[in-house]
């Protein structure tokens, strides 16, 4: 329930959906807000519980673990084109989450929901039991602002520089008439008809029109803002992940990186349970290279057996600790591991599978700091030339030091949370 220290703040719903990466931010940003003695609570899947615990905050979930797990057990998740439906098929029988933890606030008390944007819908939602409810958007990567100025990838697709404004335009009206809104609304549309609210016509335009004011929770030179991107918009710059425990690496691992040269780091995210062909070919690349090398998964299953001595598999290690310590990490392109490796000042290799992950590649790509090799065109031998040549190549160095040095003088957590509780008090016109 609702920590009632201070009964006269209003209360801030903190509410994510997904994996490590897309919750952690959120339960660093809750903790901040409560060590400023804000009022909060977490709304979480049940298969986030442990997270949630972890964190030492109030909490709600809302699904099972089963749900969860089945949902991570699906191919489709890291499919471009099925991968939004597999997480909304989740989702829908608990649009009315936030809506439910709203009306059984006492009356007259106060609240703010802080939400992914994906969850911005079911938030929404609750404007049917207090319709002067305020939305806070927070945006981990700007991939989902679905900006046509600053376009680089429809999934899979590049988008060169030369592609005019018009058609940009154009190809997002296509992917969200032809392949989004006839994924997504019919279940949105269904539970705000249920709750009396009118329907939405493209869900894209409503994630980005409901919220009161929205977070852009990366620097400008990442992704600098844009005409299209929604009023109301702060960019605060990249958050701290939330704590997983000590940042000390386990004593194994401490002995492995002691034993020889800094290996390279191959993870593929921490909710991927289908990588067993990327391990493999990571593998074969490792001998190729004669480099050492770090598998990172909590799905030993998908890890090859019998690994040779130079190559360790360990099931999580705080990228904190670890990454300023290894010569490269390939990885899928997760916003919070991409933000991590620009702290350690490491080139990247992006391996994307679905949703931002493809925006966030060609921006490290733009940046000097990696390159990018679709998942679908993944072989050892592209992997093997990619990384021959960001390890070897003296401007990527640079240019990683470069990007590492912009982090250490980025915002300061305290200057996140300004900007954070500037936008919970925000109110569109």
């Amino acid at each position: 329930m609702a920590d009632d220290r201070h009964p006269t703040a209003p209360l801030v719903i903190v509410a994510s959906n997904g994996t490590g990466g897309d919750m952690q931010p959120f339960i660093a940003l809750a903790q901040g807000l409560r060590q400023r003695e804000r009022r909060v609570l977490l709304l979480v899947p049940a298969w986030q519980e442990a997270a949630a615990l972890a964190s030492r905050l109030p909490y709600r979930t809302f699904g099972t673990q089963e749900e969860g797990q089945a949902m991570l057990g699906d191919p489709g998740l890291w499919d471009e084109r099925k991968g939004w439906g597999v997480v909304w098929r989740g989702l829908v029988p608990y649009l009315g989450a936030v809506r439910d933890v709203v009306q059984g606030l006492p009356d007259g008390e106060e609240c703010v929901v802080l939400c992914h944007p994906f969850l911005v819908p079911m938030a929404a939602l609750a404007r049917s039991v207090r319709p002067d409810l305020r939305i806070v958007a927070a945006f981990l990567a700007p991939s989902n602002l679905c900006s046509s100025h600053d376009f680089l990838a429809a999934g899979s697709l590049r988008i060169p520089a030369w592609v005019p404004l018009s058609w940009r335009e154009a190809l997002w009206r296509m992917i969200h008439r032809g392949m989004v809104d006839p994924v997504l609304l019919p279940g949105l549309n269904g539970a705000r008809a249920q709750h009396g609210l009118p329907p939405e016509a493209h869900f894209f335009a409503h994630m980005l029109a409901a919220p009161d004011a929205s977070l852009g929770l990366f620097p400008a030179w990442f992704a600098a803002p844009q005409a299209d991107w929604p009023p109301h918009f702060v960019q605060a710059g990249f958050g701290g992940a939330a704590p997983h425990g000590a940042a000390a690496l386990p004593p194994e691992l401490e002995r492995f990186l002691g034993e020889g040269e800094p290996p390279i780091v191959f993870t593929p995210g921490t909710g991927h349970q289908h990588a067993q062909r990327y391990f493999s070919i990571a593998l074969d690349v490792l001998r190729r290279l004669g480099r050492r090398g770090l598998f990172l998964t909590s799905h030993a299953a998908q890890v090859p057996q019998h690994l040779p001595p130079s190559v360790m598999w360990q099931a999580y290690a705080p990228f904190a600790a670890l990454l300023p310590r290894v010569a490269a990490v390939v990885h899928h392109g997760g916003i919070g591991t991409s933000a991590d490796a620009f702290r350690a000042g490491i080139p990247q290799l992006i391996v994307p599978f679905a949703y931002d992950q493809f925006d966030n590649g060609w921006r490290i790509k733009r940046l000097g700091v990696g390159d990018v090799l679709l998942a679908r065109r993944l072989s050892a031998g592209r992997m093997r030339r990619q990384l021959a040549r960001l390890l070897a190549a003296p401007e990527v160095q640079l240019a990683c030091g470069e990007v590492a040095r912009r982090m250490g003088q980025g915002p300061q957590p305290a200057h996140l949370l300004d900007q954070v509780e500037a936008a919970l008090a925000a109110r569109t016109a």
